[in-house]
């Protein structure tokens, strides 16, 4: 006899369904990773891995029209670099937001908010390009950090829970105990705000990751980051469709590294902030 909330056999068979059609893409891009450029056109194509993965990363890797590898240190330290910083002064501003009282506090997080239904990449890639001109940091890898440093999202999201997950009643006591407003941050906030930061590192990581119109624009093509490397692969070698696959694969790697290593904490933050919400 099923409990009530069991799964019944029609809505597994539906997310198994769903699971195999979402992965399948993923799985045969690393399969043709494993092949040759002639295993890859067979009819019908390969769907099991071959033995050459090495050999196809070694070519991509010493592709000098691309610079893979330049690509995905850069992309790391890009990324990682964007994602502390978000994290750690969005949780700051969530705080002051939903549990400090300040004058005009209302109105900044409105502009905040105007902030992000406002395209200003799009709008605003003009003037901030003449900026990285003017500072001449155009080729270089802090045009690409500094313009991403705070995020409106990210603010927004760690001020809502912020007011759902800390209640004042914990805030007020640990001002009673003589901790300072630093304390509280420390202390108190910071460690109940852990499911939520994880979940806004992952996103944060994601977007930077995944970054390509900024960095084609204001980076040289001799110090890309992966992003840039894949599409400078296309333009190169755009019939070795091995290679092609071979460096969207490794370009994946790390953000499959990154679920694996922190799924149990991201689901966890999703799954309170949806009991919390």
């Amino acid at each position: 006899m099923s409990r009530p909330g069991d799964a019944g056999p029609l809505t597994r068979a539906t997310l198994a369904l769903a699971v195999v059609i979402s992965a399948f893409p993923v799985y045969y891009m690393f399969v043709m990773a494993t092949r040759t450029n002639e295993e890859a056109i067979d009819v019908p194509p390969p769907l099991l891995p071959g033995g050459h993965l090495g050999e196809n990363v070694a070519r991509l890797l010493a592709a000098e029209d691309a610079h893979f590898l330049t690509g995905l240190v850069n992309s790391a330290v890009v990324s990682v670099t964007v994602t502390v910083s978000v994290v750690f002064i969005s949780t700051l501003a969530g705080f002051a937001f939903a549990k400090l009282r300040f004058r005009g506090g209302r109105a900044l997080l409105g502009l905040i908010l105007v902030t992000m239904m406002v395209p200003l990449q799009q709008m605003g890639v003009v003037p901030l390009y003449e900026l990285m001109v003017t500072l001449g940091w155009t080729g270089r890898l802090k045009a690409v950090i500094l313009p991403f440093l705070v995020n409106g999202f990210g603010v927004f999201m760690m001020t809502q829970y912020a007011s759902q997950a800390v209640p004042d009643e914990l805030v007020e006591a640990a001002r009673v105990d003589g901790a300072s407003t630093a304390g509280v941050y420390a202390r108190v906030i910071l460690p109940a705000l852990r499911p939520g930061m994880a979940v806004l590192a992952l996103l944060v990581f994601m977007q930077t990751w995944n970054e390509f119109m900024w960095p084609l624009i204001v980076l040289d093509p001799d110090n890309p980051v992966v992003q840039t490397s894949i599409a400078a692969l296309n333009q190169a070698h755009g019939t070795d469709y091995v290679m092609l696959f071979t460096g969207t694969a490794v370009s994946v790697l790390p953000l499959f590294i990154v679920f694996v290593v922190f799924g149990r904490q991201i689901v966890g933050g999703l799954m309170e902030g949806a009991v919390k919400a």
